[in-house]
C-alpha cells in the first residue's frame, strides 16, 4: 500500500538523517527517484519553495513528496493526497520524536561521557558531508541540467541562474547591515519571475 510505503521510506530518511534538514536531501533525493516518485527537477523546485514557506523543511519536503504520491496513485483525490501527505510527515518526524524524547531522559546520565563525546565529534564532519553532497547535487541541477557540456555556456538560463545566485549570495553575506532572508527571497522570486517573463524561458 503507497501509504505505508511513504511512512516507512520517511520513517527510515528521519531515523538516519543527522544535522537537519540540509543533510536529509540527499537521502530524500535518493530514495523518492529510485520510487519513480518525482523527477530530479521537480525536487529541486520543491526545495526552492520549501525554503521559502513557513515551517521546518524536512515536513515541507515530506509533506510535498507525499502529497503528490498519494494524490497521483488516486487519480487526484482530495482526501488520498492529504492521507499521503500525513503518512509522509509522520513518517519523517517520528523518529526524531522519539529520539529527542529518549535523550531528554538519559542526557545527563551519559552527557560526560567519553563514547557519547566521541559519538558527536564523528556526527558533525558527516553531517557536514550530507549538507555539502545537497549543495553541489542542486547546483548541478539547476546549473547543468544536461551535464557538463560546453554549450550550457551558451544558454540564456545559466547566465540568469548565476547572476541571481551572485546577487543573493552577495546580499546574504553583506555585513554592514543585516538583510531579512525574507527579503532575499523575494528579491530572488521577482528576478526569477521577471527574467522568466523577459526571455520566455
Amino acid at each position: 500500500m503507497i501509504f505505508l510505503e511513504l511512512f516507512w521510506t520517511f520513517f527510515k530518511i528521519g531515523a538516519f538523517t543527522f544535522g537537519g534538514g540540509y543533510a536529509m536531501l540527499p537521502l530524500v533525493e535518493e530514495q523518492v527517484i529510485s520510487h519513480g516518485w518525482l523527477s530530479e527537477e521537480a525536487i529541486v523546485n520543491f526545495i526552492a519553495v520549501s525554503e521559502s514557506t513557513p515551517g521546518p523543511f524536512a515536513v515541507n519536503i515530506a509533506t510535498y513528496v507525499g502529497s503528490q504520491v498519494g494524490g497521483a496513485e488516486y487519480g487526484g483525490n482530495l482526501w488520498f493526497t492529504i492521507l499521503g501527505s500525513a503518512a509522509a510527515t509522520l513518517g519523517v518526524v517520528l523518529p526524531s520524536f522519539i529520539v529527542i524524547l529518549l535523550v531528554a531522559k538519559f542526557y545527563q546520565q551519559f552527557k560526560n561521557s567519553r563514547t557519547v563525546t566521541g559519538l558527536m565529534t564523528g556526527l558533525k564532519p558527516a553531517a557536514i558531508g550530507l549538507i555539502a553532497s545537497a549543495v553541489v547535487s542542486m547546483a548541478i541541477t539547476v546549473f547543468l541540467p544536461s551535464g557538463f557540456l560546453f554549450d550550457v555556456f551558451k544558454t540564456t538560463e545559466f547566465y540568469i541562474s548565476a547572476v541571481i545566485f551572485a546577487l543573493c549570495a552577495c546580499l546574504v553575506f553583506y555585513k554592514r547591515k543585516k538583510i531579512p532572508p525574507v527579503l532575499v527571497i523575494c528579491i530572488a522570486a521577482v528576478l526569477g519571475i521577471a527574467t522568466g517573463y523577459a526571455f520566455k524561458l
